[in-house]
């Protein structure tokens, strides 16, 4: 077995300018492929919502949600570090909670790191969390549990005085203590300054190239969401593969052809 990627591995792939690979994972069997396959970090995504439970978005995620998912993806990972998505209103509320939500996910769960939305009105939470040795994943740009002031998923650092306050927000998780933090549907030129402006690793997702990482949702690189997304390159379409593998058990049941002689006792 490799060596376990920690927190302290992430900051020095970025030391070492090398780049950070992150992806998002739900279960064991799809834990098990990425973290054989040598990602950096799994991510336990909020994401589950709208990729896995069908939801219109991230909202109605509920910690215990997460904490299965996290549970199921830590049995199938070895090495990748592991972090998991605060949901909505799982931090929000006080310190006080949030710091028993963000334990949850190591004591329960399996985590070793948790990742909180939001930059200089969470700082107090972030450095709260911290101070008792749970890893911090910051997330500043468009942030999806703050679509409805945002008015929608849309790009950030484009209008006047949003780019000033997106280097602020990043400025502000640093001082906090996170580890990282994930630029999200930023342009690119602002994800490049603030990545030079930061100590600690930016992951993209949708902020170009420039990041000293990149995070996708897994079901959009395998083509398994229904969804396109600019950002999101695809490098499989396993909805297709999926699809003509189903329709063929279809016909050999049909046919009588499945099971055969060597498929029965």
């Amino acid at each position: 077995m490799e060596k376990k990627v920690t927190v302290l591995d992430i900051q020095k792939i970025k030391d070492d300018g090398r780049k950070i690979t992150m992806l998002t994972a739900y279960d064991y069997p799809f834990a098990r492929i990425l973290d054989s396959a040598g990602v950096d970090i799994l991510l336990v995504g909020d994401s589950s919502g709208s990729v896995v439970a069908g939801y219109e978005n991230t909202l109605p995620v509920t910690m215990d949600e997460v904490i299965y998912h996290t549970r199921a993806v830590a049995r199938g990972r070895k090495k990748a570090l592991m972090v998991s998505d605060m949901p909505f209103m799982s931090y929000q509320l006080s310190i006080p909670d949030a710091r028993f939500n963000a334990g949850r996910f190591l004591k329960e769960g399996g985590a070793e790191a948790v990742k909180i939305e939001g930059g200089v009105q969470i700082k107090d939470t972030i450095k709260a969390i911290v101070e008792i040795d749970i890893p911090v994943m910051g997330h500043i740009g468009l942030t999806p549990q703050s679509i409805h002031r945002m008015g929608g998923y849309k790009i950030q650092g484009r209008k006047e005085g949003q780019a000033e306050a997106l280097l602020a927000d990043a400025l502000a998780v640093e001082e906090a203590g996170a580890f990282a933090v994930v630029l999200e549907g930023v342009t690119a030129a602002l994800a490049e300054k603030i990545t030079r402006e930061l100590r600690i690793p930016t992951i993209g997702i949708g902020a170009g190239p420039h990041c000293s990482g990149q995070v996708l949702v897994i079901h959009d690189l395998l083509g398994l969401s229904g969804r396109k997304l600019k950002f999101a390159r695809q490098y499989a379409d396993m909805e297709k593969v999926m699809s003509e593998a189903v329709k063929k058990y279809l016909d050999d049941v049909k046919s009588g052809s499945f099971p055969s002689e060597e498929e029965s006792f």
